[in-house]
C-alpha cells in the first residue's frame, strides 16, 4: 500500500445536476469527476480469463504475465499491488483488449509465477527496484511506449514509470494519485490516528511480523482486503484465486524488505541509489495522467489536493462513488477502464 501519510478528508462541493465534484481550494485542477462504480457483490461472477500465464527473461526475473489483445494494438499496462496479483484486472483486462488494446498485466517480483533467475539475486522490494522490472519487461516485449495504469505498489510503479522514463509511457492512471516516495520521508512520524493505519507496516519491522507472515501470510492478505476494502463483499474464491500468488518462494522476503526499506530498517542496493535520489526529489509528472479515488478506501491514502500539482500534463481527477474501496480496479472495473480509454484524450 502507499507509503504516503494519510491526511484529513476535504468535503467536495457537489454539482448534482453534473454529478460532478469539484475542488475550488485548487487553483488550476480540473473539475473532479464523480464516477459512478459498479461493485464487485453486485455483478455475476466471471470466470477468470488469466488461466494462459505466459513468461519471459526481463532483467534479473522470468516475468509471468497474462496478455489479452491483439499483438499489434496499443498497449497497456496493468500493475497490481500488496496483498493482490493480477486478478485484480480479471474484467478491466477484457475490456480494453475488446477495445483494441494490447494488455500485459505481470506478476510483480515476489507474485505469481515470476522468479528470479539467480539463486544469489537480492530479494529486494524497494520501489525503484520493481519500477525496472517493468521497464525491462517492455524492453523484452518490444514496447515501446506504452498506458500504465495501476493500484496500490502498482501505482507507485507506474508514477514512477512515468517520472524517470516518461518517453515510455504514453499516459498514466493512478489509484490515490501520486505515490512516489522516499526512505527520508518514510522516517518522519505521523499522528498517532495515522501512525495506526500503518500497525501492519510496523510489525513487518520485527523479527515476529516476518514470521507472523510467513506463518500466516493468506490470513493476513484477507484481514488487508477487508480492512482495505470495507464494502467489498468479495466471496471465498475470488480471495483464494489471488491468494495462490503468495505461494511464490520469494514473497514473504519482497514483501519484508519492501516495507523496511520505506522505513529505512533495510539497505536498498547501489545500483538504485541515482534513482532513488532523483525520486526522493518527488519529480512531477508530465505525461497525461487520470488519478482514480474509491469513496470507501480504508487503507491508508493522501487527499487529492495534496498531490494535483504533482502532475503538469492533462490532468483529470476522478472519484469513484458506489463503496469502492482499496482494490478499485477489481472494485470498479467499468469506471477504471474507462480511465485507462479517456487518458489519452484529455
Amino acid at each position: 500500500m502507499s507509503n504516503l501519510p494519510s491526511l484529513p478528508r476535504r468535503s467536495f462541493m457537489r454539482t448534482a445536476a453534473l454529478g460532478v465534484a469539484t475542488a475550488p481550494w485548487l487553483p488550476g485542477l480540473q473539475a473532479s469527476a464523480q464516477v459512478p462504480g459498479t461493485p464487485a457483490s453486485g455483478r455475476a461472477t466471471l470466470q477468470s480469463p488469466m488461466t494462459s500465464i505466459k513468461s519471459i527473461n526481463a532483467g534479473v526475473l522470468s516475468i509471468g504475465y497474462f496478455e489479452a489483445g491483439p499483438a499489434n494494438g496499443s498497449p497497456v499496462i496493468l500493475l497490481h499491488g500488496w496483498p493482490y496479483d493480477i486478478h485484480t484486472y480479471v474484467e478491466v483486462a477484457p475490456m480494453l483488449a475488446a477495445a483494441g488494446n494490447r494488455v500485459i498485466v505481470p506478476h510483480l517480483r515476489g507474485y505469481g509465477s515470476t522468479r528470479f533467475l539467480s539463486k544469489d539475486t537480492v530479494r529486494n522490494g524497494q520501489q525503484a527496484a520493481i519500477a525496472v522490472d517493468m521497464i525491462a519487461l517492455m524492453d523484452a516485449l518490444k514496447i515501446e511506449k506504452a498506458v500504465v495504469a495501476g493500484c496500490d505498489w502498482g501505482a507507485r510503479t507506474a508514477c514512477i514509470m512515468a517520472a524517470l522514463w516518461p518517453a515510455r509511457v504514453s499516459a498514466l492512471v493512478s489509484v490515490s494519485g501520486y505515490l512516489i516516495g522516499s526512505q527520508e520521508a518514510g522516517r518522519m512520524p505521523l499522528p498517532p490516528q495515522a501512525e495506526l493505519q500503518w500497525w501492519y507496516q510496523f510489525y513487518f519491522a520485527t523479527d515476529r511480523g516476518r514470521a507472523g507472515y510467513e506463518q500466516n501470510r493468506t490470513d493476513f492478505a484477507r484481514l488487508i482486503w477487508q480492512l482495505a476494502s470495507p464494502k467489498w463483499s468479495f466471496d471465498a474464491s475470488t480471495f483464494d484465486r489471488s491468494a495462490r500468488a503468495f505461494d511464490n518462494p520469494d514473497h514473504v522476503s519482497i514483501v519484508i524488505h519492501n516495507y523496511r526499506w520505506r522505513l529505512g530498517l533495510a539497505d536498498g542496493e547501489t545500483k538504485y541509489a541515482d534513482l532513488e535520489a532523483r525520486l526522493a526529489k518527488a519529480p512531477v509528472i508530465e505525461v497525461p495522467t487520470i488519478t482514480l479515488e474509491g469513496d470507501a478506501n480504508g487503507a491508508p491514502h493522501p487527499e487529492p489536493s495534496s498531490y494535483a500539482r504533482k502532475f503538469s500534463g492533462p490532468y483529470a481527477h476522478r472519484l469513484v462513488a458506489g463503496g469502492i474501496g482499496h482494490n478499485l480496479p477489481q472494485e470498479a472495473p467499468d469506471a477504471f477502464a474507462a480511465a485507462v480509454r479517456d487518458v489519452t484524450r484529455l
